[in-house]
């Protein structure tokens, strides 16, 4: 499963607004609310697992990048919201740095393999200098979707 596969154009904000991780998650969330991809009445439960993930170690991976990411019995297929922060986010990041791109995605509850390869196929993309930089210059979401779907595509 590629980040292509999990995102469209809709689920990508790109000028997050917020400056700790906590907020990044719950924005992100909200984006998948907002677009039909969570029952509102799941939005609570489902940051509080992802922020109990956060928790136990920041998915800041460096570069910039902040992958959260959970496991939930409260949605049905793997679903994702992509957020550009052009000030950067404290992400508490495994190299201190602050974070631009973070990819929050959600596994539905016992697909532990999807969990891992969905999370390594981000975290390679996502680990391409070039990829990140395009994502950084984009102008729009729809520039941001069309760069994941060429790269993820391995073009």
């Amino acid at each position: 499963m590629t980040l292509a596969d999990i995102l469209n154009k809709d689920q990508i904000i790109t000028d997050l607004q917020a400056e700790n991780r906590w907020d990044a998650i719950d924005e992100l969330i909200g984006k998948l609310v907002e677009c039909g991809r969570i029952k509102p009445i799941h939005r609570d439960p489902i940051a509080a697992v992802v922020k109990k993930r956060e928790t136990s170690m920041s998915t800041g991976i460096g570069f910039g990048i902040g992958i959260p990411h959970a496991s939930t019995d409260l949605i049905g297929e793997v679903v994702g919201a992509f957020g550009r922060s052009r000030k950067g986010v404290n992400f508490d990041a495994l190299d201190n740095q602050p974070v631009n791109l973070v990819m929050l995605f959600l596994v539905p509850q016992g697909q532990f393999q999807k969990h891992l390869h969905t999370l390594a196929n981000i975290a390679k993309l996502l680990h391409s200098k070039d990829f990140r930089q395009s994502l950084e210059d984009a102008p729009d979401a729809d520039a941001m979707f069309n760069i994941i779907k060429t790269h993820a595509a391995g073009k």
